[in-house]
């Protein structure tokens, strides 16, 4: 980085010090956080009440399917563009509107009548997703300048990312339980109303550069990019991956992204300047985020359906069951960004915890039809959280770190689009995988047999369980290699750790 790109981020951080100083800090980060935890639980919390709703509304076994990827589709697509609005037109209206904007489409889809309505819900709640959720992360990041705060306050905001998704299992089967699966999208409206009262009182609203225009070809490029690619891996699940519609749109998304990249080059105004990406940190920690996300749906997927349909969990039990994964995941990410990244840097602390997260997922491969759940499940998923808890928040607080203050939106998008594409690639691949696996095992055996059904469904989840390790080993070398020695330059001046 040049003198004068850290003279000049110095003095943009100069201007927002007062908010980094001010006393209502800590209340802004709980605002965030809870308006974060609402657009990650989203993720999940409707894939354990899908069985009610198919059934409530009559939608067929193929469209299912849709009401999960309709929100991860506009999400992933519409990320950048959601991050660059927050950094032309002000982070606070940028965040207020995507609160309203979640909670009024959130409601639309509790009250649906019918599939239609329901994916059209998931679609617009993924795209008001992607205003918020950028926004969040750059308020975070220009809130809190001092290094010792900052890690404080991104160990905080990391867990929440981490563990919202095993938050959404354990609400949704509560709610599921409780009352129906309508409430799995009303209650967003509940926390919406706290997080909009929050946000108009303490946040203040800040435009970094007034002179900037809106990169219209860049939106399109990147945009229609990001679509086709998590549209072609979606298809993987319900297609197989010779089909047109898997690998021709996986193409066009490479081509398209390309060009966008090449775009980006020559824009006056870029959507995503592409000095975000060649920090030598910054780009390994997206990469850490893309690969921890892919892998992690290997734990929360396969395993929910191990505990509900192989050891009789109901939605609500299996939502507890993941409670010590989040518990280890909470303690790992206050010491990975408060203690290890400080003292020894992202080259040692982020490689450990995918080799954690990856001895986790490979002894998980243990499970069988009569396991226990204390024996077989527990540890595991201890030793998997804290090693997640290691990398997720201190790769989002290195991916954010040092960016001028006029791209800290889209730098935040880009850490959101990278854990959504992730986790897309994940699902699509490791469904495709187990499926496979389960093929492979039927074959030539009794298929009517129920004991040999059982097997053929564990045999599925341990093949997605070892590729979860294999991409969270490949994360511990490619973090190893990409990741500069020593400790990062915005923790060198640090102030001695204090925890929360």
């Amino acid at each position: 980085m040049s003198q004068k790109t850290l003279t000049d981020d110095t003095s943009r951080g100069a201007v927002e010090a007062p908010a980094s100083s001010s006393s209502k800090r800590w209340w802004i980060l709980a605002v965030i956080a809870l308006a974060q935890l609402m657009v990650v639980l989203d993720a999940t919390i409707v894939n354990i009440a899908l069985p009610s709703a198919q059934a409530d509304l009559g939608f067929s076994d193929g469209n299912r399917q849709w009401i999960v990827t309709a929100y991860a589709l506009s999400f992933a697509s519409l990320l950048l563009l959601g991050g660059r609005i927050a950094d032309l037109f002000g982070r606070k209206t940028a965040f207020l509107v995507g609160v309203v904007g979640f909670a009024a489409v959130s409601a639309l889809g509790g009250a649906a009548n019918g599939f239609g309505m329901l994916v059209t819900a998931r679609a617009l709640q993924g795209a008001f997703g992607a205003l918020l959720a950028p926004a969040a992360l750059s308020l975070l990041n220009t809130t809190f300048t001092d290094a010792r705060e900052r890690a404080r306050a991104f160990s905080v905001y990391g867990a929440i990312a981490g563990a919202g998704g095993a938050v959404g299992l354990l609400l949704g089967g509560v709610l599921t339980d409780a009352f129906d699966w309508r409430w799995t999208l009303y209650v967003n409206v509940l926390i919406a109303v706290v997080a909009f009262v929050g946000g108009w009182l303490l946040l203040a609203n800040h435009r970094d550069d007034t002179s900037a225009k809106l990169d219209v070809p860049g939106t399109v490029l990147v945009a229609a990019g990001l679509f086709s690619l998590v549209y072609g891996f979606s298809n993987a699940e319900t297609h197989d991956w010779g089909s047109a519609l898997t690998w021709g749109f996986l193409i066009a998304g490479g081509v398209l992204l390309a060009a966008f990249a090449w775009w980006q080059t020559r824009a006056a105004h870029p959507l995503l300047p592409l000095r975000i990406l060649l920090d030598r940190n910054r780009a390994a920690s997206f990469l850490a985020v893309l690969i921890s996300a892919g892998g992690m749906f290997g734990v929360f997927l396969f395993l929910t359906y191990y505990l509900q349909l192989n050891l009789g969990f109901s939605p609500t039990k299996t939502g507890v069951a993941f409670l010590p994964m989040v518990g280890a995941l909470m303690v790992a990410a206050q010491l990975g960004t408060t203690v290890l990244l400080p003292r020894i840097g992202p080259k040692v602390g982020v490689p450990l915890g995918f080799a954690v997260a990856a001895v986790g997922m490979a002894w998980l491969t243990g499970i069988g039809v009569g396991s226990s759940y204390v024996s077989a499940v527990l540890p595991q998923l201890i030793i998997t959280g804290f090693g997640l808890g290691l990398v997720m928040p201190a790769a989002m607080q290195l991916a954010t770190g040092g960016v001028a203050a006029e791209d800290a939106g889209v730098a935040s998008a880009t850490v959101n689009a990278m854990q959504q594409v992730g986790g897309s690639i994940g699902t699509a691949l490791l469904n495709t995988l187990a499926a496979s696996a389960a093929t492979d095992y039927l074959s030539g055996k009794d298929a009517t047999s129920k004991l040999v059904q059982a097997q053929a469904t564990i045999e599925s989840y341990t093949t997605a369980f070892w590729w979860s390790a294999g991409m969270f080993a490949a994360g511990a070398l490619i973090a190893f290699l990409l990741f500069r020695r020593g400790v990062p330059e915005q923790d060198a001046d640090a102030a001695p750790v204090v925890h929360m």
